[in-house]
């Protein structure tokens, strides 16, 4: 099982190459050589080439896709024949959980794991992939609760991912969703609210340190009214839930996804609230125009990678 989690990974915990999987197109990107800058590269997708989702198949032309994966990953030269693939967070569901205890070994974990979680997800457990990090040790001593950030994804979903990268001639050393990739690639000492927005779902977390104490995706509607709808009111959930752990309203918000932040920011019309980037878009080391591609997923992919 290769979904990984990003947050506190060491140096050299994934490969030095990256893809982003999305129904706008493949996003890759790599280190040339260590201590380099890495190169970027976008090849575009056909319409429903991919069509992101828990229970039905992803990748409507898996061909297509793997062909445009070979395409970027060309471009950008990697070292490696591994690479992380990260993937649209409508594939896969994340939590963040609490138990009174949490065995320390992995293999006796998984099961307790996948246990909590059978009832929350609407597909087989059994056959998931599923892994988690604990951002919290919990003790008996002090009666403090473990936390958890655990991420399960239907085994058909993510055989299909990996299958497209395995076609173009690489190998998926690591699987993320797009929003925790993009958490690993934001430096912020203090607590930060982030956003990242794809055609089809919103996802808002809030990370303080290396806790995340929130992380929800909700699903979006096809028309766009709807849409404004329903990104103003997840924002004002997770600016409300940050205000109620933290003390404090959020002025910021870091952004990631498929429009540009200044169009974000007109969509969530909060004039208390400023937007801005959560990874800078690269000035250089451009091997294909990007155009309104985000590189934020494949830039956090990187993040820890020699």
């Amino acid at each position: 099982m290769r979904l990984q989690m990003p947050i506190g990974i060491a140096a050299g915990g994934r490969p030095a190459a990256a893809c982003e999987i999305s129904p706008e197109g493949v996003v890759a990107a790599a280190t040339p050589a260590v201590g380099q800058k890495a190169v970027y590269a976008v090849e575009p997708l056909g319409e429903n080439s991919v069509t992101p989702g828990l229970l039905e198949s992803n990748l409507v032309n898996p061909a297509a896709v793997s062909a445009a994966i070979r395409t970027a990953l060309g471009q950008v030269q990697p070292r490696v024949k591994a690479v992380t693939v990260v993937v649209p967070d409508s594939s896969v569901r994340v939590f963040v959980l609490d138990f009174d205890t949490l065995p320390a070994r992995q293999d006796e974990a998984l099961p307790v794991l996948r246990f909590r979680l059978r009832k929350s997800v609407p597909f087989d457990v059994e056959q998931a992939g599923i892994s988690y990090q604990v951002l919290t040790e919990g003790s008996a001593r002090t009666e403090k609760q473990w936390k958890v950030l655990a991420a399960i994804m239907p085994g058909p979903v993510l055989a299909e991912y990996e299958g497209a990268v395995r076609s173009a001639g690489f190998e998926p050393g690591v699987v993320l969703p797009v929003s925790l990739a993009v958490l690993a690639a934001i430096e912020s000492q203090e607590a930060v609210l982030a956003v990242n927005l794809s055609a089809q779902a919103l996802t808002t977390s809030i990370v303080a340190g290396s806790d995340i104490l929130l992380y929800r995706t909700v699903e979006l509607p096809a028309d766009a009214d709807g849409q404004k709808t329903e990104v103003q009111r997840a924002v004002a959930v997770a600016a409300a839930f940050f205000e109620d752990k933290l003390m404090a309203r959020p002025h910021r918000l870091l952004y990631s996804g498929v429009l540009s932040a200044r169009d974000f920011a007109e969509m969530v019309d909060d004039p208390a609230m400023a937007v801005g980037e959560a990874v800078a878009r690269p000035e250089v080391g451009m091997a294909s125009v990007l155009g309104q591609h985000s590189v934020a997923g494949v830039t956090g992919a990187l993040v820890g990678t020699n």
